[in-house]
């Protein structure tokens, strides 16, 4: 038997002033598209803002529907959003957030593991990292990589059919 050991760093910040103007902009977007999110069922309000190396940035709000689980997470309507716009550009940066129906920030959001399985293959598909920045009232958390965030993810690479 072999043993492996898997390790990265995940960067804490505890407020906005810290991170670099890019990445304070990116999070501001993300708040503003969280406050136009449709969660009336959850009253948890996720906003995604995502960067583009174009420089564009795309933003996205959860969007549920009483037919759980038929709604779709911030993360993934931000960047189908850009992948059906800019299909050949890759995401430099992801920043997400949350409030509650009182409005305010959630502890650190976190992407659930189908988002950060999209943000993985999104990685993969462009050959490039995406940093994912998670925005809180308890501070910020910042990964270089989304991959990171699901070690061992599934791939393409893993498909018997492509070996």
């Amino acid at each position: 038997m072999e043993e492996k050991e898997i390790k990265f760093i995940v960067k804490h910040y505890t407020g906005l002033e810290e991170l670099e103007e890019e990445d304070r902009a990116l999070i501001e977007k993300a708040r503003e598209a969280a406050t136009r999110a449709y969660s009336p069922y959850s009253r948890f309000s996720v906003g995604t803002a995502v960067l583009l190396e174009n420089n564009e940035i795309i933003t996205g709000n959860n969007q549920e529907n009483s037919s759980f689980p038929a709604g779709f997470c911030a993360e993934q309507v931000a960047l189908t959003s850009a992948n059906a716009r800019w299909p050949e550009v890759a995401v430099k940066t992801v920043a997400i957030t949350a409030h509650t129906a009182t409005g305010g920030l959630v502890d650190i959001i976190r992407p659930c593991g189908l988002c950060r399985q999209v943000m993985s293959e999104v990685e993969k598909r462009f050959r490039k990292p995406v940093k994912v920045i998670m925005d809180g009232h308890a501070g910020i958390e910042v990964v270089d990589q989304a991959g990171f965030l699901l070690p061992l993810s599934f791939d393409l690479d893993d498909h018997i059919l492509n070996k």
